[in-house]
């Protein structure tokens, strides 16, 4: 014989909960994208970008040789501050998880670290693609008043291939910054990290002569120096592809793998 207990009075019944999404990578990128804006150094960092873009061309426009003024000549000097502030964006994007202890509420809601990982690497991709679009853009304006004031004010036939290479140049930079973030975890460290490095190393394949060689393959400043034009040989290509091996792939790897295994607190 079986029984059957009555339902106590006033007993509720448990509700049965929906299952909970995890935010899409494209969520995830554009809380990143915001994030750079958030903090007072990473809004200014790209304050700074914009107001040294236009400080450059301005002052080509006033000082330049009227023949010289081009579009080349305006818009290759503004892409070299921006290479290198660029990459203490990539640095703070991934470091300041850290060192304002916000990994710990960040990891929580998203567990899965990599598609953290990635979603800032992204958003450092897009602010890349984004200052290279402020600098095409301000060097084009830079062009026409050139043109209006008596200067050569002339257009490179391959405009096109010299935007592709600019962009090519500024992505792997803010990517080595980041590369940089993710292994040292550590702001202050990784700028240094990643300035003081790769020039060590240029001062090193320039003074010593067993590392010229080797040089030509490792340091970036030579591998990216022939983007600036509109021919790159297959030779130059291998080249970039090597130091950016060196430089960008391996610290990214190194840091990735620290950054899921470290313990946050």
């Amino acid at each position: 014989m079986t029984t059957t207990t009555a339902p106590v009075a006033g007993a509720v019944a448990p509700r049965h909960h929906a299952p909970v999404r995890r935010p899409s990578l494209l969520r995830l990128t554009t809380v990143e994208l915001r994030k750079l804006v958030d903090t007072r150094a990473g809004r200014w960092l790209l304050i700074t970008i914009g107001l040294v873009v236009v400080a450059i061309v301005t002052l080509l426009l006033i000082y330049g040789e009227d023949a010289e003024l081009t579009f080349f000549t305006l818009f290759a000097p503004s892409l070299l501050p921006v290479s290198v502030l660029l990459p203490v964006l990539g640095i703070l994007s991934i470091t300041s998880e850290w060192s304002q202890r916000t990994a710990l509420t960040t990891y929580a809601l998203v567990p899965r670290r990599e598609r953290v990982v990635a979603a800032k690497l992204a958003a450092v991709v897009l602010a890349a693609l984004a200052s290279v679009l402020v600098t095409f853009a301000v060097a084009s304006v830079g062009t026409l008043v050139a043109s209006a004031t008596g200067g050569a004010g002339t257009w490179p036939a391959d405009i096109g291939t010299l935007a592709l290479h600019a962009t090519i140049v500024q992505v792997a930079s803010v990517l080595m910054g980041a590369a940089f973030g993710l292994m040292l975890l550590n702001t202050p460290l990784a700028i240094v990290g990643y300035l003081l490095l790769p020039t060590i190393w240029t001062v090193l394949g320039e003074v010593v002569r067993p590392l010229r060689g080797p040089a030509d393959w490792l340091d970036t400043s030579r591998t990216m120096e022939p983007l600036f034009t509109s021919d790159v040989t297959g030779g130059q290509w291998a080249r970039l592809a090597v130091s950016l091996l060196v430089w960008l792939v391996l610290p990214l790897a190194v840091g990735l793998v620290r950054t899921l295994r470290r313990e946050v607190s």
